[in-house]
């Protein structure tokens, strides 16, 4: 478990409307992005157990997860913090590109450090795209929120978990999945 000073976390709270990106000139979520090399959204009846995963200020627990390819994780998420926070699975290069989107959520009002505008999440871009966070391998949760997400692994490599709201993924919000050859299933 990470434990950040209260200086730590005020300065994650006050400056999240201030991050500045350069990259947002056509951001916003592409629609058509879903599919993944690292595996695709599972099938509930073919889930091979589930992991409970607490989204705090500024960390999750547990912090690395183990998995193997070809197996069906649902993952039970949590937000125990005070802020909003997201679950994502992807690359750290797909953790990068996708913090500039999240960066234009807050720019344009979506984000709030403790609550989702959903109506402005739907507001439609000039380049015809919205800022609904739609992906299978990601959701957003007010603090207290809870959702799931159901994922099969495709194949061995390496793989994050993250928040990407701006500076959370920045200040260690970020695990790791760790391929294994077996892992206790159920």
């Amino acid at each position: 478990m990470r434990i950040l000073s209260r200086a730590t976390l005020s300065l994650v709270v006050l400056t999240l409307p201030f991050v500045a990106s350069a990259a947002l000139a056509g951001g916003g979520h592409k629609a058509g992005h879903h599919h993944f090399e690292f595996g695709a959204p599972g099938n509930p009846d073919d889930v091979d157990r589930t992991v409970q995963v607490a989204l705090e200020d500024i960390y999750f627990e547990p912090e690395t997860i183990n998995v193997k390819a070809g197996e069906t994780i649902r993952f039970i998420l949590t937000n125990n913090g005070e802020l909003v926070h997201e679950f994502n699975i992807g690359t750290p290069h797909m953790h990068a590109e996708h913090q500039e989107e999240m960066q234009m959520m807050v720019d344009h009002g979506v984000l709030e450090p403790d609550k989702i505008n959903y109506e402005m999440m739907k507001m439609e871009m000039a380049d015809g795209t919205t800022m609904e966070h739609d992906d299978p391998n990601s959701v957003l949760l007010e603090p207290q929120g809870k959702a799931e997400i159901i994922w099969t692994f495709a194949k061995p490599m390496e793989l994050e978990f993250a928040c990407n709201i701006p500076g959370h993924y920045d200040v260690g919000m970020a695990g790791t999945f760790e391929f294994i050859e077996k892992v206790a299933l159920k």
